[in-house]
């Protein structure tokens, strides 16, 4: 229906699996594309620089991105507000200082933040990649307001964000051909880790947690069968003392 929008069909994540982890090098690929693309308009309130660490990014990498921004911290002894350049410590910059700024350069619409926009969205990465790759131009009798875009994907059709993505945008680091199905997948797979990222560790530890109680469970039955059963069928003989 149009009021829900057209049901995103669903696609092989490689990391839907129930002890597959994600893809790193699509997470790296992925943050190249937000951060190019998307945070000239879209936060990332709950991902701080160090959680990139070791996940898609190397320390030193970190520090040297974070540093690239001016973070505004203090006091100082005196009293002050100052300026200063970012820490890995630090969360991921916003592009609007308040949601007055952020309403004003994009008329009238507020750009959600993404950090969990995968599970906020009915369908989850899913419907991300279709709504990125889903404009198109509107069918017959289908009138779209002038400031907004049509989007079978997006409730009603309409949608204030424009088509962001397209063939050539980015120029990625390890060659990989940047078409906008690549670009979507990428970014898509980096907001699905933003919005868990402890996905890996957390199978990571299910998978051990499901070798130890194979294993338990193994030697429960060991133990029952060799060691419990002869004694619950050992018969005990009274001979009464003779006269």
């Amino acid at each position: 229906m149009a009021d829900e929008g057209l049901h995103p069909p669903a696609y092989p994540w490689p990391h839907n699996g129930p002890i597959s982890t994600f893809d790193h090098a699509a997470i790296r690929r992925g943050y190249q594309v937000y951060r190019e693309v998307c945070s000239a308009c879209h936060s990332l309130d709950r991902i701080a620089w160090r959680n990139l660490v070791d996940v898609s990014h190397t320390l030193d990498e970190v520090k040297a991105m974070a540093e690239e921004v001016e973070y505004q911290d203090g006091p100082d002894d005196e009293g002050q507000m100052f300026d200063r350049p970012g820490k890995p410590s630090d969360y991921m910059p916003k592009p609007y200082p308040n949601e007055e700024a952020a309403r004003a350069g994009n008329a009238g619409a507020l750009p959600p933040d993404l950090s969990l926009i995968i599970k906020a969205r009915h369908g989850g990465a899913d419907y991300v990649f279709s709504l990125l790759t889903g404009y198109v131009d509107p069918p017959a009798g289908v009138e779209v307001r002038e400031d907004l875009n049509y989007n079978p994907y997006f409730p009603g059709g309409a949608i204030a964000m424009a088509r962001v993505l397209y063939d050539g945008l980015v120029e990625y680091e390890d060659g990989t051909p940047a078409t906008t199905s690549q670009m979507a997948k990428d970014v898509t797979t980096f907001l699905a880790w933003a919005a868990e990222p402890e996905h890996d560790e957390r199978k990571k530890l299910g998978y051990k947690y499901m070798l130890v109680t194979t294993a338990l469970l193994g030697l429960s039955w060991w133990l029952k069968r060799f060691k419990w059963a002869p004694l619950k069928n050992r018969k005990i003989v009274y001979n009464p003392p003779k006269h």
